[in-house]
């Protein structure tokens, strides 16, 4: 099931780093629909639809689309990062300079390279999101800071204390209970937003991005 799940939780990560980029002349039938990533509470889940409370205060019908995926969040450790590993961070620009991890997500093995790049993310304002391959993760006096590699660029990102840290996990439809935090990349549609695919907190873990 990760292995299903994880290439359309990057939907919403390839198609921003596809924004990215200059556009070719294109038909307007191949043009790919927006992203939106909801991020909030189930109010209630009925078949084919999630209704969401949203983080800014507005509740949204999402229409889950055929054959859509769910999975969870697991917690892991900062010692956990090793060298090789392809992770997702999501970081600020900090004040002495060079970037601060907001959450980091590590991928399983099977996922290495996919959605591979640095570009603005939404979880905070400024923020960005880089999918690349750990190079070092080096202890540092104020935590720790990991040099990660992408299209022959490197990045180094300190992670403070605090800074969630998860990987995939399983989830069942059985946990898409009212209260339970979820984040969705989901397309903008005519009828409301269009889901994939749900990330779903359990266990007193939430997804972080």
């Amino acid at each position: 099931m990760i292995k299903n799940l994880l290439p359309a939780v990057l939907l919403g990560l390839t198609a921003i780093a596809s924004a990215a980029l200059p556009a070719a002349p294109v038909l307007a039938e191949d043009q790919k629909p927006e992203q939106v990533h909801i991020r909030g509470s189930i109010v209630d889940y009925s078949g084919s639809a999630l209704k969401v409370k949203t983080r800014e205060g507005e509740t949204v019908d999402v229409t889950l689309a055929d054959g859509w995926k769910l999975a969870s969040v697991a917690n892991a450790a900062v010692t956990d990062i090793k060298p090789g590993d392809f992770v997702g961070i999501a970081s600020l620009p900090s004040a002495g300079g060079g970037d601060g991890a907001l959450e980091v997500l590590i991928f399983p093995p099977a996922m290495k390279g996919a959605g591979e790049g640095s570009y603005g993310w939404d979880l905070k304002p400024n923020s960005s999101m880089t999918n690349a391959t750990v190079a070092d993760a080096v202890k540092g006096v104020d935590g720790r800071t990991v040099t990660v590699s992408y299209h022959g660029k490197e990045k180094k990102i300190a992670i403070p204390d605090g800074t969630p840290v998860v990987t995939i996990a399983p989830a069942t439809n059985d946990d898409l209970i009212p209260g339970a935090v979820v984040f969705i990349p989901a397309e903008k549609a005519a009828s409301g937003p269009l889901a994939h695919q749900v990330l779903v907190g359990k266990n007193g873990v939430v997804p972080p991005m």
